[in-house]
């Protein structure tokens, strides 16, 4: 059975404590997928919350203080009780502030998987890489050698996502080449990819390869733009927001593999 088949099945409660621009979308488009979205950020409550929960995702994207101690002590329950954890360090490395605020997360919490673009990652990795902004990506190097450098620091499935996504646990890695340009016309895009991972990893409980529903996430994330940008055609990017939380609910499994482009690196 396919993740993206559990994921429907399973219905998991996905626990996001995410930012203030992207959690309408996020929530909107982990219903569309079948998971069941929980946006709770109230430190008295996030610890039971996470507990409960299939994956915890958290997002760096607008901070404050109340935000970085409620995902501290979510993130610590979900270590507790072994549920998954996803970090989106939103714009890591632009501001001192995000870069102290992601190593103290990094420090202090076990993650499963990390996501975000080759700068935040190469922050994240001790690397220097060029950085302007929450949505700086481009630059020069070997992103694969960084991801895998990631993901061996963090004992953690890392994923780079660009024209080309990489997912790696830094000893396999995936390459994903679904995709459209337009993604990056839609706000908080990045942010939903995050929890739509959270959700595939919390279908992969109970055996399965966590790096490997990773992988398919990020595939089948890429499909349902492709899908969409051909329903939407040149209509623009809001036609093309609301016809990707059609496709994210319309994808079906057989969909999903004829129209994959994912491939296992050899080693």
């Amino acid at each position: 059975m396919s993740y993206l088949s559990k994921v429907r099945q399973a219905n998991p409660l996905v626990h996001n404590i995410t930012n203030i621009v992207v959690a309408n979308f996020t929530a909107n488009g982990l219903l569309a997928l079948g998971a069941s979205p929980f946006m709770a950020d109230a430190l008295e409550e996030v610890a039971d919350v996470a507990a409960m929960s299939g994956a915890v995702v958290l997002n760096i994207g607008t901070l404050n203080e109340a935000a970085i101690a409620s995902m501290l002590k979510a993130g610590q329950a979900a270590n507790r009780q072994g549920v998954p954890l996803v970090l989106d360090p939103v714009g890591a490395g632009a501001t001192a502030y995000r870069t102290e605020v992601t190593a103290k997360l990094l420090g202090e919490l076990q993650l499963t998987a990390l996501r975000g673009n080759v700068a935040e990652v190469a922050n994240v990795a001790g690397e220097r890489w060029a950085s302007k902004g929450v949505d700086a990506g481009a630059g020069e190097g070997d992103v694969i050698a960084l991801a895998n450098k990631a993901a061996r620091k963090l004992n953690c499935v890392v994923i780079i996502t660009g024209k080309e996504d990489i997912i790696t646990d830094g000893k396999r890695t995936y390459i994903a080449s679904n995709g459209h340009p337009i993604l990056t016309r839609v706000t908080g895009t990045g942010c939903l990819l995050s929890a739509v991972v959270g959700a595939f990893l919390a279908a992969s409980g109970g055996g399965g390869d966590v790096l490997e529903a990773a992988a398919e996430a990020l595939s089948f994330y890429g499909v349902a733009a492709e899908l969409a940008a051909e329903a939407a055609e040149d209509q623009g990017p809001g036609s093309f927001q609301i016809e990707f939380l059609n496709q994210l609910a319309l994808v079906t499994p057989e969909l999903y593999s004829s129209r994959s482009r994912l491939k296992l690196l050899e080693s």
